[in-house]
């Protein structure tokens, strides 16, 4: 779904918020110990090969969908986009959904539940693929806190939505 402009950062107990990530967003499609990295526009991205290799290894599934951002990390933390634009850094998949499990659609369960089959999916180590989490509630003091780390900015999504209903937070 594209993002819409929010006028301003709100807090809501229905809505959750993730970082928005300066990257290419994806989606992995994993099966039979093979990843593919196609865009929103569907296109395949095929300059990131060892990251596909990476992803489906460290992935213990039969099959899969996640939705993500490929990124490259600084080593404070926070995404480098030139790196990954010039292919100079190490890039990551970001997961902040899951589509598909092992053969079954899980697009019309809540975010919350599919959000939480991603955590329990995804290996404890750094590498390929990290977890997006997020904030409960408080949307409004997640955004200055992206503010003061200067993240792109933050993502709202409504808790309880199929699929990735979203409505974007980037005030300013």
């Amino acid at each position: 779904m594209v993002l819409a402009r929010a006028k301003a950062a709100f807090d809501h107990p229905e809505w959750i918020f993730e970082p928005k990530l300066d990257g290419f967003r994806a989606l992995a499609y994993v099966d039979a110990g093979e990843c593919r990295l196609v865009s929103r526009k569907k296109h395949v991205y095929k300059s990131f090969r060892s990251l596909c290799g990476a992803i489906a290894e460290s992935l213990k599934v039969d099959n899969a969908i996640l939705d993500g951002k490929i990124v490259c990390i600084g080593q404070d933390g926070r995404p480098i986009f030139n790196q990954l634009l010039y292919r100079r850094g190490n890039p990551y998949l970001y997961a902040f959904d899951i589509l598909w499990l092992n053969g079954q659609d899980l697009r019309k369960l809540p975010l919350v539940e599919r959000k939480r089959r991603l955590r329990r999916l995804i290996p404890p180590q750094s590498f390929p693929v990290l977890y997006t989490d997020h904030e409960d509630r408080h949307g409004a003091e997640f955004y200055q806190a992206a503010c003061s780390l200067d993240l792109e900015g933050i993502v709202a999504k409504w808790k309880h939505g199929p699929m990735s209903v979203t409505r974007p937070q980037r005030v300013g």
